[in-house]
């Protein structure tokens, strides 16, 4: 099935530092995002992938190419313009879920939607306690951060990244944190959403991870050195995927 292509970069540079401390983080990378597809990104500590992630999403400026979201050029929009367009139509995990710790669960997770004027609070509220029934934190609405685990604080940040209906969801790390077990179900979770049509970039460097998206990218020194297309995730599969995905890493010598 050929999908339409969500998000597209084009020869993207990112640069740090200064001088003599002058650094290409991204030299030049091109990648897409289809609408819908549930795509990793892999490679060693300091490769760019995180850098790639918040390229693609607008989160960072470009030193050089081009990021298009939904035929949108990036670069040519404000930075309030470019806020509205994260908080309307992209979702954001990251390791370690930002809540703020004198509010507890249910209110953190509406608070970014309450700047929409467009919706009331009744609804708001509504909408993000059938979230929290849908991944099983229902019961902790009133709970401060402090008095739940990581696992739940973590399904809490998915509920918050869904309350605007995104397009896709950015991850960064977001099973870091976590034992195998509350890892699993975050996967278990984030491949629910995909499979409703949320489209997915996750960056991670845990190989059981990537297995279960349907496409790699691996980076190395600032490019996309190669990518490895996966079938549809299986249960059943997984060790095979585990292999297939840990040869290609030994292939390319990351």
């Amino acid at each position: 099935m050929n999908r339409k292509k969500l998000i597209t970069g084009e020869n993207i540079e990112k640069v740090y530092g200064q001088g003599d401390d002058r650094r290409k983080v991204l030299d030049g990378v091109s990648a897409h995002i289809n609408e819908g597809e549930f795509v990793s990104v892999m490679g060693p500590s300091g490769s760019g992938k995180s850098t790639l992630m918040f390229a693609m999403s607008g989160m960072d400026r470009i030193d050089g190419g081009e990021v298009t979201f939904d035929g949108r050029d990036l670069s040519a929009l404000r930075e309030d313009e470019l806020a509205d367009l994260r908080r309307t139509q992209m979702g954001f995990v990251f390791q370690q879920p930002t809540l703020m710790k004198n509010m507890n669960i249910l209110d953190n997770i509406i608070l970014p939607s309450m700047r929409d004027n467009r919706r009331n609070v009744k609804t708001i509220t509504e909408q993000a306690r059938t979230l929290m029934k849908k991944v099983g934190i229902a019961e902790l609405e009133k709970r401060d951060i402090t008095q739940v685990s990581g696992g739940q604080l973590q399904r809490a940040g998915i509920c918050r990244a869904l309350m605007s209906n995104p397009q896709i969801i950015f991850g960064d790390e977001p099973t870091g944190a976590l034992n195998q077990e509350a890892a699993q179900a975050i996967m278990n979770l984030l491949s629910e959403i995909n499979a409703a049509g949320t489209a997915i970039m996750l960056v991670t460097h845990d190989a059981k991870i990537a297995a279960k998206t349907e496409r790699i990218m691996f980076m190395c020194d600032g490019k996309i050195v190669s990518e490895m297309r996966l079938p549809k995730y299986s249960v059943v599969d997984i060790e095979d995927r585990m292999e297939k995905v840990m040869a290609k890493m030994r292939e390319i010598g990351i």
